[in-house]
């Protein structure tokens, strides 16, 4: 019997100059929803009603919450590092949209993922990345258990997908309330994010 010889599957890391390059090429259909997590093209959650409307309440609150000198950004890209541009359900950053022509922005004070089938994903590997980069405030709208998840004070940690976790965690319930790091002196009740 002959031995079958394997090799390992061998997969390309992109940059994230790269994959700018290829959506400014028009490698992508206007349709396709991907982000770049750690050097790999994801592909992200559909649009269902209770995801959308989650992403609403919250850019809503947060809006109110941080005024006009902040970006409530919905589904739009962070630069976070070479090998990183996601695009959180909202990221929020001081300065107008003007002040991101000729970059993304790179430093979020506040990123919210709201999450279905998408949680798994959004507590390890989008956890760590956000914590790798220094995003000190990074919440997960849970809609599978109807809750906020607040991750706080990235710690180094080897053993996480990027090398990075949060070592503060809450979990908030309707009758809590949130208050953003960048925003000490507003509480936002987890009733107002929750669809």
């Amino acid at each position: 019997m002959r031995e079958i010889v394997t090799s390992p599957v061998r997969t390309k890391r992109w940059t994230r100059l790269e994959y700018e390059r290829l959506i400014d090429l028009g490698a992508f259909a206007p349709d396709e929803r991907l982000e770049l997590l750690g050097g790999q093209l994801i592909v992200r959650e559909p649009q269902g009603r209770p995801h959308a409307t989650g992403i609403r309440l919250v850019a809503r609150a947060l809006r109110a919450v941080f005024g006009p000198d902040w970006n409530i950004e919905a589904q739009l890209p962070v630069a976070l590092d070479e090998e990183s541009e996601p695009e959180p359900d909202i990221a929020v950053v001081i300065g107008g949209p003007r002040d991101y022509i000729a970059s993304h922005p790179s430093r979020p004070a506040l990123v919210v993922e709201v999450a279905l089938v998408s949680l798994a994903l959004d507590r390890g590997e989008k956890a760590s990345l956000y914590a790798r980069a220094g995003v000190a405030d990074y919440w997960i709208l849970n809609l599978v258990d109807n809750l906020l998840e607040v991750y706080r004070d990235p710690v180094a940690d080897p053993h996480r997908a990027h090398g990075w976790r949060y070592a503060s965690t809450a979990t908030l319930r309707r009758g809590d309330s949130v208050t953003p790091l960048a925003r000490p002196d507003s509480a936002i009740p987890i009733s107002h994010l929750l669809p």
